[in-house]
C-alpha cells in the first residue's frame, strides 16, 4: 500500500490504501462526534458555522471554528512538508512518517483521556483535525490525488458523475477504467461507513469512549508496515527455497 509509489502503483494498491484509511477515518469521525459533538475529519461544516458567526458579528464565538479549519490545514501542511523534506532519502519510505505521527497522536489522545478527565475538548478536537489533515495529505500525495479518505462530499459527487457516464458508452468508451474508478469510490464510502459503525459500537456499546482511537491507530500502524513485513517474508521464503533446492 505504502511501499509502491509513482508508476509502480496499481489499482489494487490504491484500493487497499483507500479501504484501510477510510475505515480509520470513519472510526475517528464517529469517535470525535460522540465525544465532542464536533466533526473531526473535515472542515466543511466548520466553515459554514464560522461564516454564520461572522455574519452575526459574533466574531469571538466564530474563532473556534476558524481554529478547527486551521488545524486541518496545518496537519495537511505538516505531512506534505515531511514528505518533501525526506523525499530524496531513498532508504526511507517518506509516506510512512506522517502515518506514524498520526498513529502516535491518536494513541496519545486516548491515553490522555484515559488517565485525565478531558477539560479542553476544543483542543482535542483540533488535534484530531490535525491528524485527519495529515492523513488526507499523505494519502492524496501517494495516490496522485486518486484517493481521499477523510470526507465523502466530493466522493458522492464523483460517483454520481461516473455512474451517469455508464449510460453513454459511445461518449465514454473506456469501460474498464470507469468501472475501476466507480469501484474505488464505493469501497471508500463503504469502509468509511463501516469504520463509523465500528467506532460507534466500540465507543458506546463497549464503553471504550476515546480509547476507540487506539483501535484506529493500531489498524493504521499495521497497514503502514504491512508491505515491509510481506516483502521480508517473501524474501526469506525465496532464500529458504534456494538453500533447499
Amino acid at each position: 500500500m505504502f511501499r509502491h509509489q509513482g508508476k509502480s502503483r496499481t489499482f489494487k494498491h490504491n484500493l487497499l490504501l483507500a479501504s484501510v484509511l477510510s475505515f480509520v477515518a470513519g472510526i475517528v469521525n464517529v469517535t470525535g462526534f460522540l465525544a465532542f459533538k464536533q466533526l473531526t475529519t473535515n472542515v466543511t461544516g466548520h466553515f459554514a458555522l464560522f461564516i454564520n458567526d461572522v455574519a452575526n458579528l459574533d466574531f469571538w464565538r466564530g474563532t473556534i471554528y476558524f481554529i478547527y479549519i486551521l488545524s486541518f490545514f496545518l496537519g495537511s501542511f505538516f505531512a506534505s512538508l515531511l514528505i518533501e523534506k525526506f523525499r530524496e532519502n531513498k532508504r526511507l519510505n517518506v509516506f510512512v512518517l506522517p502515518g506514524i505521527i498520526e498513529s502516535l497522536l491518536l494513541i496519545a489522545i486516548a491515553m490522555y483521556a484515559y488517565f485525565v478527565e478531558v477539560q479542553h475538548a476544543d483542543l482535542i478536537a483540533c488535534l484530531l483535525l490535525f491528524a485527519m489533515g495529515m492523513q488526507n495529505s499523505y494519502v492524496t500525495k501517494i495516490s496522485n490525488a486518486i484517493v481521499r479518505t477523510t470526507h465523502l462530499t466530493g466522493l458522492f459527487t464523483d460517483l454520481g458523475i461516473e455512474i451517469s457516464q455508464l449510460f453513454f458508452p459511445k461518449v465514454y468508451p473506456h469501460k474498464v477504467k470507469l468501472h475501476a474508478t466507480i469501484k474505488l469510490r464505493i469501497f471508500i464510502i463503504s469502509f468509511f461507513f463501516g469504520g463509523g459503525l465500528a467506532g460507534g459500537f466500540f465507543y458506546s456499546k463497549l464503553q471504550m469512549e476515546l480509547n476507540t482511537l487506539v483501535i484506529a491507530a493500531m489498524i493504521l500502524l499495521v497497514s503502514l508496515f504491512y508491505d515491509d513485513f510481506r516483502y521480508r517474508l517473501l524474501k526469506a521464503r525465496r532464500k529458504f527455497s534456494k538453500k533447499h533446492s
